[in-house]
């Protein structure tokens, strides 16, 4: 079977992949969000793992009513299924200490290995937050399972904004600005 950006199932390198599309994702942001109320917590700030997590942490933020937005920056991914030995920070940094206090939901768009997550629930728990942590996918076999979620799977998924290859200045000729 060939890949399909709008079908689910095994392309022709084998891998078997699961498709969010944007529908599924704006039903998936407002889930997520009934949960954490659900549970009682109130987060002061929405903290985003960028870039897989800007975009389900805005939508959240925004179903939760919570104003308050940041986020860090960190590579673990270089590719399908290709992970750095470990997860790096990169700049601008988040001013952790100014979250000393506060409650916090931590936003990413995936636990693989969850070493992203956990790396930065300790960044945030040191800091003095008080942190909680969703994401849209959970993979069984990661370290750090987020206090809510969306869906759990092992496949590969493919997210709606990462669904295509980035823009290049010869296929932005003529788009529509």
């Amino acid at each position: 079977m060939s890949f399909d950006a709008n079908d689910g199932g095994t392309a022709d390198d084998g891998v078997r992949r699961e498709i969010l599309t944007w529908d599924d994702f704006a039903g998936a942001s407002r889930t997520v969000a009934a949960e954490v109320l659900a549970s009682g917590f109130r987060p002061d700030v929405v903290i985003a793992i960028a870039r897989g997590g800007l975009l389900f942490a805005g939508a959240v933020a925004y179903a939760l009513g919570t104003k308050a937005c940041g986020s860090i920056n960190v590579e673990f991914y270089s590719g399908v299924d290709e992970r750095l030995p470990e997860p790096v920070l990169h700049p601008p940094m988040l001013d952790a200490p100014a979250l000393d206090g506060k409650r916090v939901l931590l936003v990413d768009d995936v636990s693989d290995s969850g070493r992203t997550l956990a790396k930065v629930v300790g960044i945030l728990g040191e800091a003095g937050a008080d942190v909680r942590s969703a994401t849209l996918y959970t993979k069984s076999h990661t370290v750090l399972v987020p206090d809510f979620d969306y869906r759990r799977t092992d496949d590969w998924i493919v997210f709606p904004w990462s669904a295509l290859p980035p823009v290049d200045a010869v296929s932005a000729e003529g788009s529509v600005a």
